[in-house]
């Protein structure tokens, strides 16, 4: 079963690619060079010094006979041609969001909704050191929820990328919300 992980440039998709696979991923990360200077704007992710260049793979085995393979697709715009490739016969996505650049999520919100493929949203909670930074310093989910423009059926839930726990829980939660759009019933008797 294939899972797509889509998102703003350094929003952590590669990390939680990383931290929840039960392999070593697959890495396409690059060192970001002076050729990068005025195309990728890294200046909200200053401690940033690697790019994924095409994308990046891992996998999960959940039983005997299902297995859960993600991709995380570049963040760059001059990529974003692989992502309909990276859609083919994916069974939904995960959004990956950084709140300090919220308008990054607008593209790839927009792609899923115009290949109608299921997905759900996670806030990216990693704590920048930062001034400004801390508890209370990011806004709720419900003001994310606003902001985005996401109907209430589609699942937003806070994680942190680095954390293989949250990271497992961003997926739950997306296999849940594919259930219950086949299967209502199926959906209830599983969370009781």
């Amino acid at each position: 079963m294939k899972i797509v992980i889509v998102g703003g440039f350094g929003v952590g998709k590669t990390t939680l690619v990383g931290s929840v696979s039960e392999i070593r991923p697959l890495s396409t990360e690059e060192t970001m060079t002076q050729a990068g200077v005025g195309i990728d704007d890294a200046s909200q992710v200053a401690h940033k010094s690697t790019t994924t260049v095409a994308f990046d793979f891992g996998r999960i085995t959940l039983n005997a006979q299902r297995v859960l393979y993600l991709f995380g697709a570049p963040g760059q715009e001059r990529f974003w041609f692989l992502w309909d490739q990276l859609f083919s016969g994916s069974l939904g996505a995960v959004v990956l969001v950084d709140t300090r650049r919220l308008e990054d999520s607008f593209y790839p919100l927009d792609r899923l909704e115009h290949h109608r493929m299921p997905f759900v949203v996670a806030v990216n909670r990693f704590q920048d050191p930062g001034p400004g930074s801390g508890p209370g310093s990011q806004p709720s989910l419900e003001r994310v929820r606003e902001a985005l423009s996401l109907d209430s059926h589609i699942p937003l839930v806070e994680c942190d990328a680095r954390s293989r726990e949250s990271s497992k829980n961003v997926l739950i939660t997306l296999v849940r919300h594919l259930v219950g759009l086949n299967d209502p019933a199926a959906l209830q008797e599983a969370v009781q």
